[in-house]
Parts: structure tokens; C-alpha cells; sequence
């Protein structure tokens, strides 16, 4: 009788183990979204992102992808109405989205910047390295709002369909820079401390 039980409490023990250690990125990216300025879109995007991120730097890297994948999208749906045809809209109107265009493509730029620059984090350029992946989505949240800014006087659906798409990337990649700032945090303090 001593056998059958000893062997259900080991069983038990091992899946129990197993599912903490299943949980473990799903309660990583939970309790690192709480606090982001867009929680619930936070955990939708990063909760379903795939290979779930072990670390906050994982954690930050997926969440400037996401940024970066969403302003893509955008830079080409913004590309294709601005060449579409001009009859229909407004001098103003067509002027806010060739300049929406460039400000995205910033954007974009900016994104894949820190990208690059979160996935070659190294010990003794850490904290340079983070303050400029920083300042580059810092920048691309303020080129979102730049374009946002020049539909302010045009009326019409291809400005409500513009503030609806920017809103959104605008939402993720304040979700990234919060998740950068995150992973400063984790890095621990002071400052001149090596990962």
C-alpha cells in the first residue's frame, strides 16, 4: 500500500512542478502588464506573441516587434491611400497623409533601431544601449502623435480610419517603451551595476 501512495505523490509532485514552470511566462508577461499605460492590450499582444518570453528583456523585445509590426502596417496602408486616387480628397487631407507617410516611416525606423539595439544588449554598453532604444520609440510615439496631429482640419473617413490604425500602434508602442523602462528596472540599481 506504502508503494501505490508514494508513487501518486511523486506523480503529483512532478506535474505540479511542470504546470508552475508552464505558467511561469503567462504570469511574467501578467504582472509586467499590469502596470503599462494599455494593460489589456498589453496582455492580448504579448500573451499571444509567440515563444514566450523567459526574461524582461524577451519580454521587451516582443513588445517593440509588436510595435514594429503594427507600424508596418500602418506605413502601408498610410503608403496606399496617399497614392490612391486624389479625386475625392481635399488638398489638406492629401497633405496630411503624405506627411503622416514620412512620420510613420520614422517610425518605423526608429522601432527597428531599438530592435536592434535590445537584441545586442551587452554588459558594459547596457545602460547606453537601453537609453537609446529609449529615445528611439520615445521618438516614434512622438511621430505617431505628429501624424495624428496634421488630420487636426481634415473631415472624412480616410481620417477616422487613419486616427483609428495610429491610435492603435500608438497604444503598443507606449506598451514598449514601458517594457524598456521595465527592463532598466529589473537591471537593478545604481546605475554603473553590469547585467
Amino acid at each position: 500500500m506504502w508503494f501505490p501512495f508514494s508513487l501518486l505523490t511523486v506523480l503529483l509532485f512532478l506535474y505540479t512542478g511542470a504546470a508552475q514552470k508552464h505558467n511561469e511566462p503567462q504570469d511574467l508577461v501578467r504582472s509586467s502588464c499590469v502596470h503599462a499605460s494599455y494593460p489589456n492590450i498589453c496582455m492580448r499582444t504579448l500573451s499571444s506573441y509567440p515563444g514566450p518570453p523567459k526574461n524582461p528583456r524577451d519580454l521587451a523585445l516582443a513588445a517593440v516587434k509588436v510595435s514594429l509590426s503594427h507600424a508596418n502596417g500602418v506605413s502601408r496602408y498610410l503608403t496606399t491611400q496617399a497614392t490612391a486616387s486624389l479625386k475625392g480628397k481635399s488638398k489638406r487631407e492629401r497633405a496630411a497623409l503624405t506627411d503622416c507617410v514620412d512620420q510613420i516611416s520614422d517610425s518605423v525606423d526608429e522601432l527597428s533601431k531599438s530592435l536592434n539595439e535590445l537584441t545586442h544588449l551587452r554588459g558594459e554598453t547596457f545602460r547606453w544601449q537601453l537609453s537609446n532604444a529609449e529615445t528611439w520609440v520615445s521618438a516614434a510615439l512622438t511621430n505617431e502623435d505628429t501624424c495624428l496631429d496634421g488630420f487636426q482640419n481634415v473631415d472624412g473617413q480616410v481620417k477616422d480610419d487613419v486616427k483609428k490604425k495610429i491610435n492603435n500602434v500608438v497604444k503598443v508602442t507606449s506598451n514598449a517603451l514601458y517594457m524598456i523602462n521595465q527592463l532598466d528596472e529589473s537591471r537593478g540599481k545604481p546605475r554603473s551595476a553590469d547585467p
